[in-house]
């Protein structure tokens, strides 16, 4: 008679050990069968050694815990395919942002440390929104350390106001850039604003906002800018007895009333009294804790610097020796902003032609003509040789522009050693700002505006006179 079979448990095998085999749940009481009949052989101990290993993986992949069970709820109402693409890493947005904001900014305009404060907190920020997803970036990881260092040179607080890309949050009506930034975004101008730099230094020296190069007399009062926003005005005075060369002893600054941002504003500097406040003893103009207006000293009475946020002009005005230069920077469309009743403006037009030093072919004429003879009476300059002004002027100018030239010019003229500082200072100024780089020298090969010599021909004719009409 044959016992109906029943099925087997695990069969222990001597091979395995006791720990080595994973609990499993309690299986159902069964009773092992005293004997098989003619049943399967019993189990190889390979074989059973693969049954725990089998029982591990099941215990791997077993059912998740609540918290996990939570977030597959969760994800289940997002959009489909969202769980199939990872947070993109938006380091380069971030990048590109900052740039935006930092692009038009100029170490030398006012304001530029906390706009450019603000950008960084704005990049830090936003690096800081996106750093899960740009974990392991190497991109990400060099903006972050390059936050760093920037914020510590320019000591930038980490608490504080942040720039944004959209320009009508940060609108503010007494800030230039601000305004040609809502332009921009309203779909007006889309290009940056368009700087000109105007300077007047030496015997004296012009160089206009078209970056024409010319040496004048002008003695007298003279208006270098007369627009809707500013006006200077300058006088000069005979530096030598009996010669036409002249310098400026004088300057006159107007900053007009602008609506809210500041009231009439008035500038005097004179020799020896370069002060660092307005004619009214104020130092700024406008409310609020950013000036839209105010004075900076450098070195006390001998540089002076005015900031000007709502018309986004800056104004440099130093002394040298015993006389003054200027160098002014200001936007395009607020210089050309003038009636027809205001043409007279030397930045704008350059000099009168019947004040003109130089003939606008070259210098040779123009240094004739700074040479006239001397009376009796007058002293005798001091003894400057084409080589020694050469030399000294190298010194302080190793590329032979026109300032470098400017420099011999006014030594040889005047035999005033303090001409060089003021050439020196007033290719500094240009260097600071002239907004185009390229156009920083002016050399006399290049023909641009009556400038001292159209080529080397020129320049060694010129020279020629200098050394007769020195020691004659």
């Amino acid at each position: 008679m044959m016992r109906k079979k029943r099925k087997r448990g695990p069969i222990a095998c001597p091979c395995s050990s006791p720990g080595s085999r994973a609990p499993t749940p309690p299986p159902e009481p069964r009773r092992r069968p005293a004997w098989t009949g003619m049943g399967r052989a019993a189990p190889s101990c390979a074989a059973a050694g693969a049954e725990p290993r089998r029982r591990r993986l099941r215990r791997r992949w077993r059912s998740p815990p609540l918290a996990a069970l939570l977030l597959l709820l969760g994800l289940g109402g997002l959009p489909a395919g969202y769980c199939q693409q990872p947070t993109q890493c938006r380091i380069q947005k971030c990048t590109t942002d900052f740039v935006s904001l930092t692009s038009h900014l100029n170490s030398a305009i006012d304001g530029f440390d906390s706009e450019f404060c603000k950008a960084l907190r704005a990049y830090a920020g936003c690096t800081q929104r996106t750093s899960k997803a740009c974990r392991g970036n190497l991109v990400y990881h060099s903006a972050v350390l390059g936050i760093n260092d920037l914020m510590s040179q320019r000591n930038c607080s980490k608490d504080g106001p942040t720039s944004s890309t959209n320009p009508e949050v940060t609108h503010d009506p007494c800030n230039y850039h601000s305004h040609s930034e809502t332009r921009e975004h309203q779909g007006g101008d889309q290009s940056p604003p368009t700087y000109l730099f105007c300077g007047l230094f030496g015997d004296p020296h012009l160089r206009t906002f078209n970056d024409h190069f010319q040496t004048c007399k002008v003695e007298g009062a003279w208006p270098l800018i007369d627009n809707n926003y500013l006006s200077v005005q300058v006088t000069n005075v005979p530096v030598v007895p009996g010669s036409s060369a002249t310098a400026t002893n004088k300057i006159t600054i107007i900053f007009k009333s602008h609506h809210e941002c500041t009231d009439q504003k008035v500038y005097q500097a004179v020799t020896d009294d370069l002060p660092a406040a307005f004619v009214d003893g104020s130092t700024s103009g406008g409310d609020g804790d950013i000036k839209s207006l105010h004075i900076v000293e450098k070195v006390s009475g001998h540089h002076v610097e005015m900031h000007a946020r709502y018309i986004g002009t800056t104004v440099y005005v130093r002394q040298l020796g015993r006389y003054l230069t200027l160098a002014i920077r200001m936007p395009k469309s607020l210089a050309m902003a003038y009636e027809e009743s205001q043409d007279l403006q030397l930045c704008v037009n350059g000099c009168p032609s019947s004040e003109r030093i130089d003939d606008g072919q070259g210098q040779v004429s123009a240094i004739m003509g700074q040479m006239l003879p001397r009376a009796a009476s007058a002293p005798a300059w001091p003894g400057y040789t084409l080589e020694t002004a050469t030399t000294q002027c190298h010194e302080k100018m190793p590329v032979k522009d026109i300032y470098f030239h400017s420099c011999v010019f006014d030594l040889l003229t005047t035999g005033d050693a303090n001409f060089t500082a003021a050439a020196h200072s007033a290719l500094e100024d240009v260097e600071a700002l002239h907004p185009r780089k390229e156009r920083w020298h002016i050399f006399p090969s290049n023909g641009i505006g009556g400038l001292m010599g159209s080529s080397n021909l020129s320049v060694s004719l010129r020279l020629m006179c200098l050394i007769l009409v020195v020691f004659l």
